[in-house]
């Protein structure tokens, strides 16, 4: 039976961690989901803590201790694969969920409500399938980072909400996975797609609560020095293929004349990420409101 979420850990000799984001995600409020733990083949024995939570909810779900059929589902997938991109496709596949969510190792839900708070305003949306997203917090700064609220062709440009702040449609992910050629911007690029490729784009909804959705860990595979360096070659290839050579040129004269990089810089340090980003919050607040 369908379930209305699907959360997705993608694992590899994830330690302690793989723990800590299952306990978040056993701790929601909102009961109707499974979770799909997808590993690259462990051996660090991290996956016998998803295999008890496994067979608890199987209990549970089965009514042999309280909690009768709202209490949640837990299926662990061991098989190898060519990358994170490749282990997130591979879930979504053994998903049977409406809407996906990606959780990944060391990440958490920033608060027991995240899945009661995100059904509901699902439930209220107008169109039924799309990207429904929101805010995260950032633990290495401490601050929490604000989405676009109003996405546009230079929002996706510039920064679309990172894959921790989104729920998928299932059917939008099968039909466009992620591109695993893309070591690092793969979600970057599918979220493009929805937003610019696909021809029934007008059909999505690309709704935006505000809410913070994830307690992000950072510091993962996409932040090391070499690959930024692939993020920023793959950037150009992606806006590429969806934007114009018009667009292109318009949107790195406005990035080059609003100091991006020294943007960045402000944003991921300590001392200056929480005056950043109330600022760039007051500013999505102001064009939204302009835009209405």
């Amino acid at each position: 039976m369908q379930c209305f979420f699907s959360i997705l850990v993608v694992c590899l000799n994830a330690g302690e961690r793989l723990k800590d984001t299952l306990d978040s995600i056993r701790e929601q409020t909102f009961r109707d989901f499974e979770v799909v733990v997808k590993d690259g083949m462990s051996g660090d024995g991290s996956l016998d803590y998803a295999y008890r939570l496994a067979q608890e909810m199987e209990k549970k779900e089965s009514g042999d201790e309280s909690g009768g059929e709202d209490a949640g589902r837990c299926r662990v997938i061991c098989r190898k694969d060519e990358g994170i991109y490749d282990a997130m496709n591979q879930a979504a596949g053994a998903a049977q969920g409406k809407y996906l969510y990606f959780l990944n190792c060391g990440d958490r839900f920033f608060s027991r409500d995240v899945l009661m708070e995100m059904w509901q305003f699902i439930q209220g949306s107008e169109k039924e399938r799309g990207i429904f997203y929101g805010d995260i917090y950032e633990r290495r700064t401490g601050q929490v980072v604000s989405s676009n609220p109003h996405m546009d062709a230079f929002g996706c440009y510039r920064n679309v909400p990172c894959h921790q702040a989104c729920f998928y449609s299932r059917e939008i992910v099968l039909v466009h996975p992620f591109e695993v050629k893309y070591r690092v911007r793969a979600d970057y690029e599918q979220f493009l797609w929805c937003f610019l490729g696909y021809e029934k784009r007008d059909r999505l909804a690309f709704a935006y609560k505000e809410i913070v959705i994830a307690d992000y860990e950072g510091g993962g595979f996409s932040e090391t020095k070499e690959n930024r360096k692939r993020s920023a070659r793959e950037h150009r290839e992606i806006t590429g293929k969806y934007m114009s050579g018009g667009q292109l040129f318009k949107f790195r004269m406005v990035m080059l004349f609003t100091l991006a990089p020294l943007r960045t810089r402000i944003a991921e340090n300590e001392r200056t990420a929480g005056a950043y980003n109330r600022l760039k919050q007051f500013i999505y607040c102001l064009r939204y409101k302009m835009k209405k």
